[in-house]
């Protein structure tokens, strides 16, 4: 079914195509719309590139902060503007790989949005605050399997909270999620202790990890962390079920032109390129992806039918 929603969001901007001239854009101003709070990493990708895409082509390029449930709040705004590449979202994969199952319904349809790059990845640092007295995942296994174990997330549908659902899952865990309002606070109550622990973007972890305030246990990427190359993975920790990636997205109206896309593309990729930029994204442990077209829409599907399984499995819903 994802397969066939790309298809057909594909297919409608190409026929839209012939109405533009690839270099048309951009004709006036460009929002670029976060679909999260400020300072996290799909924040700060979509400050670099708009400060490297405002020089570039002589055109303001303002980013709007409109988080809230779970991104959709943003992706439904950028969803009912004109489908021109002048308002563009900038995000991360679970908007459109978790909310369409964990929500009954969603004030947009994710075939209303196409993909114009899968732009980076990174994976998860698990942390626990160190009273807690876990060294590893295993120990957060055993305790978690005698009580239950409070985890943060950066709100229900984020990627913490699945991989919360994850861990229940996969090791048989009792888990209570305790959704906050952002990446950002979802740290602070595992640095406070007001939670046990978190699966939770490792940039804003890992600061705290070498203060020694926060207890790293492993990454859930498949390769160690070059930031923290001395954290094991998830898989090298016994619990290979909790491998997850986040994927950074930029998206456009569906009918958005195909030459639109395509300059959109360039740009984007001229961006990401530039060694200051790819320097910031090395620096918030994120990999550089540069997918597009049919290769972005499979990555993301591929994600959605994923997750779906484990939410049908473990019953995770909004909180």
């Amino acid at each position: 079914m994802n397969r066939l929603i790309a298809a057909a969001a594909l297919a409608a901007a190409c026929a839209a195509a012939p109405a533009f001239a690839q270099g048309s854009w951009p004709a006036k101003p460009v929002k670029i719309v976060n679909n999260f709070p400020p300072g996290g990493p799909s924040d700060t990708i979509a400050r670099s590139v708009a400060d490297v895409l405002q020089q570039q082509l002589k055109q303001p390029f303002v980013v709007e902060n409109r988080a809230g449930a779970s991104g959709n709040i943003g992706a439904d705004a950028v969803a009912k503007a004109a489908a021109d590449g002048h308002t563009v979202l900038f995000g991360i994969d679970t908007t459109f790989t978790v909310n369409p199952h964990i929500y009954k319904g969603l004030p947009f349809k994710p075939a209303d949005l196409r993909p114009v790059m899968v732009m980076a990845s990174s994976g998860l640092l698990v942390g626990v605050n160190p009273s807690t007295g876990f060294r590893s995942l295993q120990d957060l296994v055993a305790a978690g399997k005698a009580r239950p174990v409070t985890f943060s997330s950066a709100g229900s549908g984020s990627p913490g909270h699945l991989a919360a659902e994850v861990i229940t899952d996969a090791a048989g865990v009792k888990i209570t999620h305790v959704p906050y309002k952002g990446n950002t606070p979802a740290v602070t109550a595992v640095l406070s202790g007001e939670v046990d622990a978190g699966v939770l973007a490792t940039p804003g972890m890992l600061p705290h990890v070498k203060a020694g305030k926060i207890t790293a246990l492993a990454v859930t990427s498949r390769k160690r962390s070059t930031l923290a190359p001395e954290i094991p993975t998830v898989a090298e920790a016994g619990l290979p079920q909790l491998e997850q990636e986040v994927l950074y997205v930029a998206m456009v109206p569906a009918a958005t032109p195909e030459p639109v896309v395509q300059a959109l593309q360039k740009h984007l990729a001229d961006a990401l390129a530039r060694p200051d930029v790819r320097a910031r994204l090395q620096n918030l442990d994120l990999f550089y992806e540069g997918l597009t077209g049919a290769a972005a829409s499979r990555r993301m599907a591929d994600l959605s039918e994923r997750y779906g399984k484990v939410i049908r499995a473990t019953g995770m819903k909004v909180e």
